[in-house]
């Protein structure tokens, strides 16, 4: 009887643990199974403390974690779904019941999120294998493949996406800017006029793009009316006003290159940005084109304090110093044409005692004949008629320019001539002026005249340009 006892016990046992297993394989992944309809009615919390049970019982479920994945996707939290995915791919979902194309498309979303572009990249390409003749693997791979510098590979999916999906405005554009940026510019030109034709709502940054081509090919009113409409896009405003201030400096039209570069400059939010700097550069340039180099040098001064060695912002600010503390130095320099050629007729009169004879402004300065005055006719019994060309650019002036003045003394039958500059002369020009009948005025010497004329006083303050 006790043995009969003990045998009925073990099979009891014996039919329990049986019972168990058979049970526990057909519930788990009954409860697996019913993850997905649970998400599905938006139940995030049941199937995240569903599927963390199913793991605990068995940590090599693929499916738990992917649903539970899923779930953390679902109710933002990218970081966690992107460590169950992790997991999911390292389990395996051969013979799983995993949608793959699904969960390899959301895998490399997220990997694009966290900036692991280099793994985002190698589920596209397991996607392209899955599906070749989807469009939309080719461009994100293109893309990824753009942004590792890999041009060539790029070129070829984004070609290939394309093909696939013609009337795809993204694809053409970014087929275009790569195109663009490798240099091949007809062809990027071309991309992004298809790129615009389909480009739906958001045309600003093909315009933007297509600005630069032409601007490249120095077809700048053409460039100009592209990043107008570039300019449109708060995106894309800031760089496209920079670029058209550009164009317009290109053309010599400083007058409408300053408007839109001002609008760029109060647009600024981050002072060290790139375009930030070229922005204030080229609005400082047009300052000093227009002489009002107090303007200019607070421009650069800004780009100093951030990029110190941003192109030549150092050597003008070490070439227009002198302004900050020369009062009359600065008059020179920043004067309106009226007042400056107020100021060279008495630099001719009072520092050079001369007569002035005529005067006229010219482009980069004022221009005097003069003959020596009664007061000084003692030097020379006939009076000497000479041509006087005051500049006052802050680059060196080179021996063309003095060939340039000693021609025109010539054509008005004047022997003499004299060139007066705020900055200095090349080396070039000092040996050709040497033996010839022209005199040199360099920014020294031009203090040194300043210095003998008397001062305007504060009635008349000087007009800037």
């Amino acid at each position: 009887m006790t043995i009969t006892l003990a045998i009925i016990l073990v099979l009891i046992v014996g039919i329990g643990f049986l019972t168990f297993f058979i049970v526990r394989s057909l519930v788990i992944p009954q409860r697996v199974d019913a993850l997905a309809g649970l998400l599905k009615k938006g139940k995030t919390q049941v199937v995240i403390k569903a599927a963390k049970a199913i793991i605990t019982r068995d940590s090599r479920s693929a499916e738990a974690h992917y649903w539970l994945g899923m779930a953390y996707h679902r109710d933002n939290k990218d970081e966690l779904a992107l460590a169950e995915f992790k997991t999911v791919n390292q389990l395996g979902i051969s013979e799983k019941n995993i949608p793959e194309v699904e969960f390899r498309e959301l895998l490399a979303q997220l990997f694009i999120s966290r900036k692991q572009e280099e793994e985002a990249l190698k589920e596209y390409l397991l996607l392209i294998k899955l599906l070749p003749k989807h469009a939309e693997y080719y461009y994100q791979a293109g893309k990824l493949f753009s942004e590792r510098n890999r041009n060539d590979l790029a070129e070829n999916y984004l070609h290939k996406a394309a093909e696939l999906n013609p009337k795809d405005g993204r694809i053409h554009y970014e087929l275009g800017v790569l195109l663009y940026k490798d240099k091949k510019a007809s062809e990027a030109k071309a991309a992004l006029q298809v790129a615009l034709k389909y480009s739906g709502e958001n045309p600003a940054r093909i315009h933007f793009y297509l600005g630069k081509i032409q601007k490249d090919a120095k077809d700048y009113i053409a460039a100009a009316a592209s990043f107008e409409k570039a300019a449109r896009d708060a995106q894309f405003r800031m760089r496209a006003l920079v670029e058209r201030g550009g164009c317009y400096m290109s053309l010599n039209a400083v007058d409408k290159a300053v408007p839109d570069l001002e609008r760029a400059v109060k647009s600024i939010t981050d002072e060290a940005a790139q375009e930030s700097l070229y922005a204030r550069y080229f609005l400082g340039l047009c300052y000093e084109n227009t002489r009002e180099i107090d303007k200019a040098i607070a421009q650069w001064d800004r780009i100093y304090s951030k990029k110190k060695n941003f192109r030549d912002v150092g050597e003008k600010l070490a070439k227009y110093q002198e302004l900050r503390f020369d009062d009359n130095m600065k008059d020179y320099m920043t004067a309106a044409p009226v007042d400056f050629a107020d100021l060279c007729k008495a630099l001719v009169s009072q520092a050079m005692e001369l007569k002035v004879q005529a005067a006229k402004n010219i482009n980069e300065g004022c221009e005097i004949t003069a003959i020596e005055s009664d007061a000084a006719k003692w030097r020379n019994t006939r009076k000497m008629p000479k041509l006087i060309r005051f500049l006052r650019g802050s680059d060196p002036i080179d021996d063309s320019k003095v060939r340039s003045l000693l021609d025109d003394a010539k054509a008005a039958n004047l022997t003499k001539a004299a060139l007066v500059s705020g900055s200095d002369f090349t080396r070039t020009a000092v040996e050709y002026a040497a033996s010839r009948p022209i005199e040199l005025y360099n920014k020294e010497k031009l203090q040194e005249l300043l210095g003998k004329v008397a001062s305007p006083g504060p009635s008349k303050p000087t007009r800037r340009a």
